[in-house]
């Protein structure tokens, strides 16, 4: 089982590229689970049509009785399994929180041993990096980081102090930093800002996703590109990054 954490600034397009890629690799024949890891609760929506997850924290929220896996995880495109953590009441209590608690609940049920996934992406809030929100990248939980940047000063910064967070644990045998997926946003001089910034963190760019209306069109619809036309150039682009992670995979078997 894989287990990798996708992190970068908010509104950097995590969501986004996250279920594209889970997307693709189901198409690859593998089965996948993405763990939405924002109070927002709306990492999954384009891999269910639209189709609302509850929330684990929510449920806890509503219900007496404890969440069956049935409650927690819907089955979206090509077989997806979709989780989403949430948060407390905006205003109230801290978001990371729901995170703690969703890792708890999925390892009580057993989660990971009932669907036995091939492949797990945890998509994480990545302004913040401390707390709950950086379990997914302690305690076993994801053994590599993808973080989604731009060229832009902010998502760089987000990027960094991500990184800076990898770094703090690198004694732990914690998570490890696999590369960063360009998104671009075509401000000047992007691909070389994002290559020296990976030169000096000492990483790689392992995907370059250019813009593209298309993803825009068919996240109007609650889809990924991917489930819109996988024939598309940018959906083959994406293709491509996901073959990496399923090369990788296969190398370790």
């Amino acid at each position: 089982m894989r287990k990798i954490a996708i992190y970068g600034k908010g509104g950097i397009g995590k969501s986004t590229i996250t279920s594209s890629l889970s997307a693709a690799i189901s198409l690859m024949g593998f089965k996948v689970m993405q763990i939405g890891c924002d109070p927002k609760a709306d990492s999954t929506i384009k891999l269910t049509n639209g189709r609302p997850v509850v929330p684990v924290m929510n449920y806890l929220k509503d219900h007496i009785e404890y969440p069956t896996l049935d409650d927690i995880v819907v089955p979206g495109f090509n077989g997806i399994l979709c989780v989403e953590a949430g948060g407390p009441t905006p205003g109230i209590g801290c978001g990371g929180r729901g995170i703690i608690t969703t890792f708890n609940v999925l390892e009580e049920l057993n989660a990971f041993e009932t669907y036995r996934p091939d492949f797990v992406f945890y998509d994480v809030l990545g302004d913040v990096v401390c707390g709950g929100f950086a379990m997914p990248i302690r305690q076993g939980y994801a053994e590599e980081v993808i973080i989604i940047t731009s060229g832009e000063k902010m998502a760089l910064f987000s990027a960094r102090n991500i990184k800076a967070a990898l770094d703090n644990f690198a004694d732990r045998n914690y998570a490890s930093l696999r590369g960063l997926i360009l998104n671009r946003r075509n401000v000047p001089g992007e691909e070389r800002t994002v290559r020296n910034f990976a030169d000096e963190v000492g990483t790689t760019i392992i995907g370059d996703i250019p813009r593209d209306d298309h993803i825009g069109f068919y996240e109007e619809l609650n889809k990924t590109v991917i489930e819109g036309d996988a024939e598309l150039p940018v959906a083959r682009i994406i293709m491509e990054i996901a073959s990496q992670l399923l090369v990788e995979k296969e190398a370790e078997q």
